[in-house]
């Protein structure tokens, strides 16, 4: 008979659990392979079977077979009669243009872009410094400028992250007040306009590096927000626009080590001019001790491409107050991130 308690038995054995971490990069790979040929889709009307799939993705029956096998035993689809897929509520995340679709991000975390990246993260390890740089031959940003279509897609995934994160913001935080709110890299612009929907009376300012603002002007028309919206290019390393009486930032600050990420707060300030004013972050706050949290995940990623960090409420105090700003309140939302606020002192 066995001893073990209820939350023993519950345990994965310590080599399979070790085992799974690192097979992990087998189902990312995979996950991007099943988005990319659009399986999700093709599955929206109900089950179908592997020849038809493979017919219509163009691809080798076995092969597809073996992949969705995989996936499907990690609850992403289902293989609900022999050969034949359906999705789940998992795979179904993965469709396009479904309320809560997370396709996009996984275009971008899952693609061999990031697999190239993450084959030199000891060079990180060793040296602090992002792997991106020696692997693409200099800052991933600047790579960004330089190859459509992986700014597409990095773009496209920062809009999926909107899309989930700006309304659990909107649900908790209370933006009533401001006449003016400065979207800084705010792409294509959807958190912006999310907000001044929300707010009628509410005016703001888009920026951003140029060749990401191309494709905001189609966004702000569908939003109808566009006589609202003033959109302007913008170096954040070099100065913020004025006029505003509140500068937003969604996933920026963590872009970047301290000391840039102050610099961008001291411009801010600068832009404040005499005026009273706040910032208002949307970050993830790293939580202490063994739980899991996707700032831990998301704060590799930094390491890795940007050179920035995720942090903890105390570092964002800190990082205020080198700046000129006082953390004034952190709202959590239902969504992995919070609302972080601080006040131009």
């Amino acid at each position: 008979m066995s001893t073990a308690t209820p939350a023993q038995a519950q345990q994965p054995n310590p080599a399979d659990l070790v085992l799974q971490v690192g097979a992990g990069y087998i189902a990312s790979i995979s996950l991007n392979v099943a988005v990319e040929l659009g399986i999700p889709d093709l599955l929206a009307g109900g089950p179908r079977p592997i020849r038809d799939l493979a017919a219509q993705a163009r691809v080798n029956e076995d092969a597809l077979f073996r992949v969705l096998r995989l996936l499907a035993s990690l609850g992403v689809f289902t293989e609900s009669a022999p050969r034949t897929f359906a999705n789940t509520p998992a795979s179904e995340t993965l469709r396009a243009g479904v309320p809560g679709s997370v396709r996009d991000l996984i275009r971008f975390w899952c693609d061999p872009f990031h697999f190239r990246i993450y084959a030199e993260l000891m060079h990180s390890v060793r040296t602090g410094q992002p792997c991106a740089d020696k692997v693409l031959g200099m800052p991933v940003f600047d790579y960004f400028g330089n190859d459509p279509r992986e700014s597409e897609i990095f773009n496209r995934a920062m809009t999926s992250f909107s899309a989930i994160e700006v309304p659990a913001a909107l649900e908790v935080y209370d933006f009533s007040g401001i006449g003016t709110l400065v979207d800084i890299a705010g792409g294509h612009g959807h958190m912006l306009c999310a907000i001044l929907r929300t707010y009628p009376r509410m005016r703001g300012i888009l920026t951003d590096l140029s060749h990401v603002l191309e494709g905001a002007a189609e966004s702000i028309r569908r939003h109808g927000v566009e006589s609202r919206v003033t959109v302007t290019a913008c170096d954040f390393f070099k100065s913020a626009p004025p006029g505003g009486d509140a500068y937003i930032m969604k996933h920026i600050i963590h872009d970047w080590d301290d000391d840039k990420a102050g610099l961008i707060l001291r411009n801010i300030h600068a832009a404040l001019g005499a005026q009273q004013g706040k910032v208002i972050l949307l970050e993830m706050l790293l939580t202490p001790g063994n739980d899991p949290h996707p700032a831990k995940f998301l704060d590799i990623e930094m390491l890795a491409l940007p050179r920035g960090r995720e942090r903890t409420a105390e570092e964002f105090a800190a990082l205020f107050a080198r700046a000129g700003f006082r953390l004034t309140r952190i709202v959590p939302t239902r969504s992995p991130i919070s609302v972080i606020e601080a006040d131009k002192v």
